[in-house]
């Protein structure tokens, strides 16, 4: 929020146009929305990817000594000397490469998340380019200059300048702009901020942010009616899904549970409506906490559980803070509440859950059974549904919800035509990109298909080129917004 404040503020000292303002007011409030994109490849190879995007974030990315320096002490801090030197080692040799491919998947996935929610070209180019550098060494095109829009090129800077702002105050801000001016940053856009940059600070500490940004957002304003809000709560569902490879598709299989439950429980319309919003979103707080919790293989610990357990919490917070979604947090902050008690993250039972949180809680239980998880197999839709039943009868799940949610899981799902098939894609081509999206690399789908490694680069690159993308996030994105995912992800 402090971004869009200065970024707005920037675009229209700079006398941009409305239209440029307003790319500008939306591309910085979304700019960090597609860093989720790497979150799985980050973890598997850095560690706390949480970590990793803080330290990449401050660092001067033009200046050796600072990744070998302050990047390589920041992600591998209380590691052990043999995980600090093939974390190093990984750096120096592939950091560059890496960087450019977390850049790429961020800029793919907040371009395509941008055009889900409805936002007009102007901000769905600026999110893709924001990654760009001014000298033409960014990502992912490589553009240079004002090749790059300037949308993006405001946006860049307000987001350095509200990050420094946050570290040391306005003259920390000002020096690291000046730094990177002419080389990441648009030097006549860094010049104008360095004119007064307490003024531009000040204006994102002035009074309450969220407020702040409805009083400075351009005209007319976009708004969206409840089914619009839908389109919203399900583009953000899937990108929270994104954090890892085997939550790819989850929250929307939940809302379709969880809706078609209430229907044959009789709910109201109203009622409905807000389960389904809150199904989409409940775990929104997730991207809260690394892939190295999420994606351990063995026990978790104390410490790790505590965090698992707070997932609920940040979920609804962050929904609470929204007029809009303020009825919709409190169904989504007791979706791991139990009837009997042993939930969390309050604790509370029966008459403390709504029929809707209670609707919640099963259908997501189910749909997480049949998913495969790092220290387990995925159950059968047989197996979920007994699981259910034994949690009903010891008082962990609300008989009628388990009723509810087992008859809407025992509809057989429609057939796929293959006239159907988004971008002419080919029977063979959708189950490649099944496994792309699920993290599977190109050996593993050689392995699966059982061809050769150079045939499996072939298909990923032609389905690539054919839907548009160039990175396993996006192609992720695309995989879930199709409806490409088989009816039990187990593959």
């Amino acid at each position: 929020m402090r971004s869009c404040l200065i970024g707005t503020a920037l675009a229209r000292k700079l006398g941009a146009s409305e239209n440029h303002v307003r790319d500008v007011f939306y591309a910085t409030l979304l700019l960090h929305m597609g860093c989720i994109a790497l979150a799985h490849e980050t973890a598997a190879v850095l560690g706390d990817e949480l970590v990793f995007t803080g330290a990449t974030a401050r660092l001067n990315p033009v200046d050796p000594s600072d990744v070998l320096e302050m990047l390589v002490s920041e992600v591998t801090r209380g590691m052990t000397p043999p995980a600090r030197a093939r974390i190093a080692k990984f750096l120096v040799a592939h950091g560059q490469e890496f960087g450019v491919a977390f850049d790429t998947g961020a800029c793919e996935v907040g371009r395509e998340t941008a055009r889900r929610i409805g936002l007009g070209a102007g901000v769905q180019r600026a999110l893709h380019e924001i990654h760009e550098w001014w000298n033409g060494g960014g990502a992912p095109q490589g553009l240079k200059g004002e090749d790059i829009v300037l949308a993006a090129r405001i946006a860049r800077v307000a987001a350095d300048a509200a990050l420094f702002d946050d570290l040391g105050g306005a003259d920390l801000a000002a020096e690291a702009l000046r730094r990177r001016a002419g080389w990441t940053l648009d030097p006549s856009i860094v010049a104008a901020f360095l004119v007064n940059p307490a003024e531009f600070v000040a204006e994102a500490h002035t009074g309450d942010p969220r407020e702040r940004i409805l009083a400075v957002e351009p005209a007319p304003v976009l708004e969206r009616n409840a089914a619009g809000l839908m389109e919203v709560a399900a583009a953000f569902g899937n990108l929270a899904d994104l954090k890892t490879t085997f939550t790819l598709g989850h929250s929307r299989s939940v809302a379709r549970l969880a809706t078609s439950a209430a229907a044959k429980l009789r709910l109201d319309p109203a009622t409905i409506a807000l389960l389904e919003v809150a199904a989409h979103l409940h775990d929104i707080g997730t991207v809260g906490i690394s892939d190295v919790i999420w994606e351990k293989p063995g026990p978790l610990t104390t410490a790790e559980w505590e965090q698992v357990r707070m997932h609920p919490y940040h979920s609804e917070r962050i929904l609470a803070t929204s007029h809009s979604l303020g009825a919709v947090a409190p169904i989504v902050g007791m979706h791991h509440e139990r009837p009997d008690g042993s939930g969390y993250h309050r604790g509370s039972r029966t008459h403390e859950i709504s029929v809707a949180a209670r609707l919640l809680a099963t259908a997501d239980a189910f749909q997480a059974m049949t998913e495969q998880r790092p220290h387990r197999e995925a159950l059968s839709p047989e197996q979920a549904g007994e699981e259910l039943r034994k949690q009903s009868s010891a008082g962990r799940l609300d008989p009628d919800a388990v009723a509810a949610v087992l008859a809407a899981a025992g509809q057989a799902p429609p057939r796929r035509h293959r006239e159907l098939r988004p971008a002419g894609l080919s029977e063979r081509e959708v189950e490649v990109l099944r496994l792309v999206a699920q993290g599977a690399s190109n050996p593993a789908i050689a392995e699966h298909l059982s061809v050769s490694r150079r045939t499996a680069e072939h298909h990923v690159q032609h389905i690539y080129a054919k839907i548009g993308v160039s990175s396993r996030a996006a192609a992720a994105l695309f995989t879930v917004e199709h409806g490409l995912l088989p009816a039990n992800p187990n593959i």
